[in-house]
């Protein structure tokens, strides 16, 4: 039986579920998108994340866990969650070696970050005691969301149920945890506005800082505060990706695309002030640029002038290659306004 009929079964007999119940099998089941035997950031798949854009994202990651390490001293760990094949932490720790955690649900990329980084812990779980930096790189924005329509009498939510053998989006009574964050971080949405409503990225951020005794998360997504994104409440954020392109409805084709949601980045600094962590919110072009990713733009468009003046063409273009990278790092209408919470205790 496939994914989509096996969620067909379970609505057929228990009626409608909530969004994050079928969002979460249609991600994280054997069958999901994530469960099977596809690696999925890398450019033969369906998205890109920075660190697949270049090894100098997690290169200059690395002088955030060098300050982190001088401030908190040891014991001290790396902890990159959803790491996919290792494009970040390869390169980072190049740089820094400092004993690393990949934390990593899917199978595929388990196998490829023990392949490619056979002396780190590969683990499908986060660790129970944290001291250290932990790094999530466009984690939050897959992580199961419920869905909630403002109308007029206030708001409601929307479940997955069956039309005949289709499945579509049906009212239900808000329940009282999302009613609870709707009214804390939605913001002033007008009738007819679509919320993702954020609870397990909430509870993840409340779980990492449960466990750290000290440190640092490290938590990088697109999105916005949630007064940022009301303009953008009319149709919803959710969406899908299939070969680097926007795809289908997310109801269709449950397990074979990818489905995410700007992050509401208002939701996850409150509940990381609350708590303890002292936070920062920031674009990814300011938190690298203070990293020193803009002083390595400039040293490279002096060193492909040289290049270019003394004739060498292939380093000529070996440094417009490196510095293309450290652009498209770095562009204000791209992976550069992306946003960057750091939560540090």
């Amino acid at each position: 039986m496939s994914l989509e009929e096996r969620i067909k079964a379970e609505i057929a007999s228990g009626g409608p579920i909530p969004f994050e119940r079928f969002m979460g099998l249609a991600l994280y089941d054997a069958d999901g998108y994530f469960g099977g035997e596809s690696l999925r950031s890398v450019r033969s798949g369906d998205f890109l994340t920075s660190p697949e854009v270049s090894p100098l994202f997690g290169e200059t990651l690395a002088r955030w866990v060098i300050t982190e390490w001088e401030r908190i001293g040891d014991p001290f760990q790396l902890v990159e969650v959803a790491a996919g094949s290792g494009s970040l932490l390869a390169p980072l720790l190049r740089v820094v070696e400092v004993p690393a955690i990949a934390v990593e649900v899917s199978p595929a990329a388990r196998r490829a970050l023990s392949e490619r980084l056979p002396h780190i812990d590969v683990v499908s779980t986060l660790p129970d005691d944290i001291r250290g930096v932990v790094v999530a790189n466009e984690l939050a924005d897959n992580l199961p969301m419920a869905l909630a329509q403002r109308a007029e009498a206030g708001w409601r939510e929307r479940w997955v149920g069956l039309d005949g053998d289709r499945l579509e989006l049906v009212d239900a009574s808000p329940r009282p945890e999302a009613l609870d964050w709707l009214t804390a971080y939605a913001g002033d949405v007008p009738t007819g506005g679509w919320v993702e409503v954020q609870l397990e990225a909430t509870r993840w951020v409340e779980q990492v800082l449960s466990r750290m005794s000290a440190g640092s998360l490290v938590l990088i997504d697109y999105g916005d505060t949630a007064e940022n994104l009301l303009p953008r409440r009319a149709d919803g954020t959710l969406r899908t990706y299939r070969a680097h392109h926007l795809g289908p409805h997310p109801l269709d084709e449950p397990g074979a695309t990818d489905i995410t949601a700007d992050v509401n980045f208002t939701a996850l600094t409150a509940t990381a002030r609350a708590g303890g962590a002292v936070v920062d919110l920031m674009r990814q072009d300011v938190f690298l640029a203070e990293l020193g990713l803009r002083d390595r733009l400039t040293e490279v468009r002096h060193a492909e002038l040289a290049a270019t003046r003394a004739g060498d063409s292939d380093e000529r273009l070996r440094l417009r290659s490196l510095r293309t990278e450290i652009e498209t790092l770095l562009h204000p209408r791209g992976l550069g306004d992306f946003r960057v919470m750091v939560a540090r205790r």
